[in-house]
């Protein structure tokens, strides 16, 4: 019965329902993205970029 039933109407995969008593709000910050832009978190890539927006930030300041 449950395999005809199955076959008939299919599977739906409903994700975990939320409970209104356990919500918590999380602090937002803008410390990691602060690290990531300043490229003081040690990847090479951040620092990269950093160095293009120190750049493009003195640009004006050369002319």
């Amino acid at each position: 019965m449950d395999i005809e039933k199955i076959i008939r109407e299919g599977i739906v995969f409903r994700g975990k329902s939320s409970s209104p008593g356990k919500k918590e709000d999380k602090v937002k910050t803008k410390a990691k993205k602060k690290a990531y832009i300043a490229g003081s978190h040690g990847s090479g890539s951040a620092k990269m970029k950093a160095e293009y927006r120190r750049r493009r930030a003195n640009r004006h300041k050369n002319g």
